[in-house]
């Protein structure tokens, strides 16, 4: 059986991983005490992750999300992990904008309060986003999709 992945999934969860990546990175830099080169890296991981979120959002209203394809018995699972992951990625965007700003606003103390913590919050949604697409699209074939648009207006 020929199965190809699903184009706009695979962009977007490699965006995720390359925000996570950058986010490595730039937390080496601020060891390293390179502020300039941390912050550019910082802020270039966040537009991979805001890339993420529009790639996300415009697929959801126009295309649809994908309902969980595998077997009834791990569907239970899986969609525990997902709740898990949202509330992961959210929390992670949260912190995320306020690590940002803080950053931006020079207010350090906060900031390098924030940061490590962001950051471990970052790495995990990355990770079980990717588990995400994995049981998707790639372990198991997606079930349905139904676009939002088509949802609410009865299409």
């Amino acid at each position: 059986m020929k199965y190809s992945l699903p184009i706009l999934p695979t962009i977007s969860t490699s965006c995720i991983v390359i925000s996570a990546a950058l986010v490595a990175y730039g937390w080496y830099l601020i060891r390293k005490r390179n502020i300039e080169a941390h912050k550019k890296v910082m802020l270039t991981a966040a537009a991979f992750a805001l890339l993420f979120f529009i790639i996300y959002l415009l697929r959801t209203v126009f295309i649809g999300n994908t309902s969980f394809g595998g077997p009834d018995d791990v569907k239970v699972y899986y969609t525990i992990f997902l709740v898990f992951h949202i509330v992961l990625a959210t929390v992670g965007a949260i912190f995320g904008i306020v690590t940002i700003w803080t950053g931006l606003k020079d207010i350090r103390a906060r900031h390098k309060r924030l940061g490590p913590v962001t950051s471990i919050v970052w790495f995990f949604t990355a990770v079980t986003g990717v588990a995400v697409y994995l049981l998707l699209y790639v372990f198991y074939k997606g079930g349905e999709t139904t676009s939002m648009i088509k949802a609410i207006l009865g299409f």
